[in-house]
């Protein structure tokens, strides 16, 4: 969405609008610091290591483990040792994971498209 005049309170609408969908949607309801994680391990090169996201958000290794056991629980994302180095887990990413991450999209592309659809109604009507 290219609106550089999109206020505050438009930009809230819209996020807002994004998660109500996704709940209704989606499988899985992710807390903001899980999406993060996954978003990181998924749209940034790897390898991903609990010691580099936790170092990317400035948040403890503790809260990291602790986004990645739940998403692991879904199977959004898997760990796997790293065959060079025994002692390193590698965080990958998952099929479920890819599907989720699409349905997510489509909701956001969904969503900010509804957004201009109705902020160009509203110009036309002016």
């Amino acid at each position: 969405m290219t609106q550089p005049d999109m206020t505050t309170m438009e930009a809230l609408g819209l996020w807002h609008r994004i998660n109500t969908q996704a709940m209704r949607q989606l499988s899985f309801d992710l807390s903001a610091r899980q999406m993060a994680v996954l978003l990181s391990v998924y749209l940034q090169p790897g390898p991903h290591t609990v010691k580099a996201l936790s170092q990317q958000f400035d948040i403890s290794k503790a809260a990291v483990c602790r986004a990645i056991d739940a998403l692991s629980a879904l199977d959004l994302l898997k760990r796997k040792k790293d065959a060079a180095d025994k002692r390193n887990v590698l965080i990958q990413r998952t099929i479920t994971g890819s599907v989720f991450l699409s349905d997510f999209a489509d909701i956001i592309m969904k969503q900010a498209a509804s957004v201009e659809a109705e902020a160009a109604s509203l110009k036309a009507c002016a």
